[in-house]
């Protein structure tokens, strides 16, 4: 009996190749959409769970009240760690975490001279003991105690090879950071998996850092982590609690009320965008659940046209049932044999997913930006996964054809009378027709929203110049600051420089210092200001308006201030001018000046964030970059001419460089992921819910191909029958328009409310979704109508 069910089955799939070949093809791209969806969903989900204590792991946030800005982020005052290790005794493991990045790396040999050099943007950690104990990154030469001296320093196997050559060779060797501190290798960790937000690469001593020693507990430095690792008795809420009575103890007159920390899971570390983390790169739990959700409608789409295009054929079939049931077979024997034939189609498409998954899944991991190196002929869960979707996707896709093709009346079918315009299947397969189109036109407005939200995030004003301007890091240490004037001197005789700036920081960076400070001797402020330190040059290089007094003056130390109109408003100063000559006093008194001048606001992030109050002031040693406007004209010349110019200055240093339009374009590195993601989607969908329309329009041509045949014989012209077949297609695809159009409003809505400045979302995004809708269905079903107007209608009239 399964021999003649194989052999039948075969015999009609080949018998009808178009119809096969587009049903696998249908099926295979929504499979491999699901397939490639569960590799990136599976990858982003398994952060971090390789530590044996994660449940007990918490990575500690603040909450900042700035003006009338809440926001959190993953630094700490810089004595919280110690401070919180001794009031919390029975929280046995803290384990502060240093990373500011962009460390210069000098390898030593025995007499101390450099014989490497290199630039770790990423990866040099500062930590103590307790951190490997809490993380589980394992060891193959040492021990965490080699923390606990200040010139140890880790390397994972990889870096100690690229280092040393072998990482056998590396332990005892020296190394110096940033022209500073030299470290002698003492131990060499494995390389961490892709999964982890740790990516080491270098492991120094807490307490080898001058910033550790920094008492201020009003000042948040985003390069300053804590971690804690709580016993299985203590509740992480109990602690949230205690930590408000902590803050009151050693916060007093700074941010007691306001600025608070809690607790955060590190299962949600990898999935909070506002906070961060030390990757550089997370994904929300609302990206992860767009992607299952559309990889869900991509193989929903995808069985629906399976379903169409099988009804679509029932008329051909209705026959072979009739002769089928007279000859005995019974209801079941016929649904098992349609069953068959789906189950053969399903199976082709799985392979040819593999195929296609292969092809394509590489270019979704360099859009979605993730480390992971997937070979889908070797990784059995995938293999798993495509096993249990098999007989998912043959009830969804086979289930309903085989009942209706194995219902006909064998009277009925023989005499091609098995279906009717009554008959209320045809209202079911509109149905469907709808909801692919739904899903397609809700697509292809996600995706013209966010492509309009992007396009404002690269034009809009930031208010500041950010054209043809170079960001270039330099050394922080003292023998390099005190080369500060020769690289100024360097600067102005090179002609391609119009302007340039030594700042910590550019207008809008992700490394920002915050903190709270005193206005005109009145007691400490309840909010922090972004501090901006930087030279007399700033204003000018990055385009700054001033609307009162005038900018700071040329100093090493900060003697004036500058502030922005947020600060203002958040102190409740109407007019810029009564600003001025006011005194800022930071640090309890360590920084003080008066200010000078008021600037107009600008964006200090992106636009998701709010603007925030802002203090601007000279001081050198705080200086890590140089802004430099360059003139268009040859301008790779002048990138190579500063170059040279940066060698001179600092031969023991790496020159690297950033334009900062490309620094603030990586702001939105997320929404450009998802842009490009929905393009892709929304090609996919349309292309999927077309194939559903054929199937349906030929079904519809088949049904009417009499009525046609009658249309033709009384006058009708060919425009006639398209437009006879094309106003039933109009009215499902307006059908859909509304429902997604309702659905799109709603879920893009909620989507951009996350940003403070945004686009409004006008009806021509709507209706330019529809008609892109509208005019591929109707080409999709002309195609199909032509095909029938221009049969003979003689022939189609007598085929009775």
């Amino acid at each position: 009996m399964l021999t003649t069910f194989y052999k039948s089955s075969i015999r009609n799939l080949l018998k009808n190749k178009t119809f096969t070949g587009i049903n696998i093809f249908g099926l295979s791209i929504g499979i491999s959409v699901c397939m490639m969806i569960f590799v990136v969903v599976r990858f982003e989900t398994s952060f971090d769970n390789f530590h044996k204590n994660k449940a007990n792991i918490y990575r500690v946030i603040s909450q900042l009240h700035n003006a009338n800005i809440v926001s959190t982020n993953s630094s700490v005052p810089t004595p919280f760690p110690a401070a919180f290790k001794n009031d919390f005794p029975d929280v046995k493991k803290v384990a502060p975490i240093y990373s500011d990045g962009n460390d210069e790396i000098e390898v030593l040999d025995n007499s101390s001279h450099v014989t490497k050099k290199f630039k770790e943007a990423t990866g040099m950690f500062f930590t103590s003991p307790d951190f490997f104990d809490i993380f589980d990154f394992k060891w193959v030469v040492g021990n965490p105690s080699m923390l606990n001296e200040p010139d140890n320093i880790i390397l994972t196997a990889g870096t100690a090879d690229k280092y040393f050559g072998d990482w056998k060779n590396a332990v005892g060797k020296l190394i110096k950071r940033n022209n500073q501190q030299v470290y002698k290798v003492a131990g060499i960790i494995e390389n961490p998996p892709a999964n982890t937000d740790f990516q080491l690469k270098l492991v120094g001593s807490f307490n080898s850092l001058k910033a550790s020693k920094n008492p201020d507990w009003g000042s948040y430095n985003s390069a300053m982590g804590t971690y804690v690792m709580l016993p299985d008795h203590l509740n992480s809420h109990s602690v949230d609690q205690r930590l408000i009575e902590f803050g009151k103890k050693y916060k007093k007159g700074v941010d007691e009320v306001k600025n608070i920390q809690f607790l955060q899971p590190i299962a949600d570390v990898h999935f909070d965008e506002q906070s961060g983390n030390f990757l550089g790169r997370s994904i929300s739990h609302e990206l992860i659940y767009v992607l299952i959700f559309i990889g869900i409608f991509i193989l929903l789409i995808a069985c629906v046209n399976f379903i169409n295009l099988s009804t679509a054929q029932a008329v051909n079939r209705a026959k072979e049932v009739g002769v089928r049931k007279v000859l005995g077979s019974s209801l079941l024997q016929l649904r098992t044999q349609f069953l068959t034939e789906t189950s053969f189609i399903v199976i082709m498409a799985v392979i040819f997913s593999l195929i296609f998954g292969m092809i394509f899944l590489p270019i979704v991991k360099n859009i979605l930006d993730i480390p992971i190196s997937v070979n889908i002929f070797h990784d059995p869960l995938i293999f798993v996964f495509l096993i249990l979707l098999i007989p998912v996707i043959i009830f969804l896709s086979g289930f309903y054809p085989a009942v209706i093709l194995s219902k006909f009346q064998p009277i009925k079918a023989l005499k091609s009378k098995a279906y009717s315009k009554s008959n209320g299947n045809i209202s079911v397969r509109k149905g469907l027709v709808v909801l692919q189109f739904v899903i397609a036109q809700s697509l292809i407005i996600a995706t013209l929203v966010i492509v309009q939200q992007m396009d404002f995030f690269t034009n809009h004003s930031m208010g500041f110049d950010k054209t043809a301007i170079l960001n270039v890091p330099i050394p922080r240490d003292s023998v390099s600051q005190n080369k500060m004037q020769f690289l100024k001197d360097q600067l102005n005789q090179q002609g391609g420089i119009q302007k340039y700036t030594l700042s910590f920081a550019s207008p809008a960076d992700n490394g920002n210092w915050f903190s709270n400070f005193k206005f005109d001797s009145s007691k400490e402020t309840d909010f922090g200001a972004n501090i901006k330190w930087a030279d007399h040059n700033y204003v000018s290089t990055y385009g700054l308006k001033l609307v009162a007094g005038r900018n700071i003056v040329e100093s090493d130390t900060a003697s004036e201030f500058l502030v922005n109109e947020k600060l203002l408003s958040a102190i409740g100063i109407t007019d810029p001018a009564n600003a001025l000559n006011k005194i800022i006093n930071l640090w309890g008194g360590k920084i003080k000046g008066n200010v000078v001048g008021v600037l107009k606001n600008f964006h200090a992030s992106s636009f998701k964030d709010g603007i925030p109050p802002l203090l601007l002031a000279s001081n050198k040693k705080f200086y890590s970059m140089v802004g430099i406007k360059i003139a268009s004209k040859d301008l790779m010349k002048t990138v190579n001419d500063i170059n040279s110019i940066y060698s001179k200055t600092y031969p023991e240093s790496v020159f690297e460089y950033q334009f900062l339009d490309d620094k603030i374009a990586k702001f939105y590195s997320d929404e450009k992921k998802l842009s490009q993601l929905y393009k892709i989607f929304a090609v996919i969908a349309i292309l999927l819910s077309c194939l559903g329309l054929f199937g349906l329009a030929s079904f519809m041509a088949v049904q009417r191909i009499k009525e046609v045949g009658i249309r033709k014989v009384l006058g009708a012209s060919v425009n006639n029958i398209i437009i006879l077949f094309s106003k039933e297609f109009v009215l499902l695809i307006s059908v859909a328009f509304i429902i997604s159009a309702s659905l799109s409003y709603y879920f893009m809505s909620k989507w951009l409310s996350q940003y403070q400045f945004r686009i409004d979302l006008s009806w021509q995004i709507f209706l330019f979704s529809g008609l892109i809708s509208l005019v591929i269905a109707l080409i999709t079903v002309s195609s199909q109508a032509i095909k029938a107007a221009i049969v003979n209608p003689v022939k189609n009239l007598r085929s009775e």
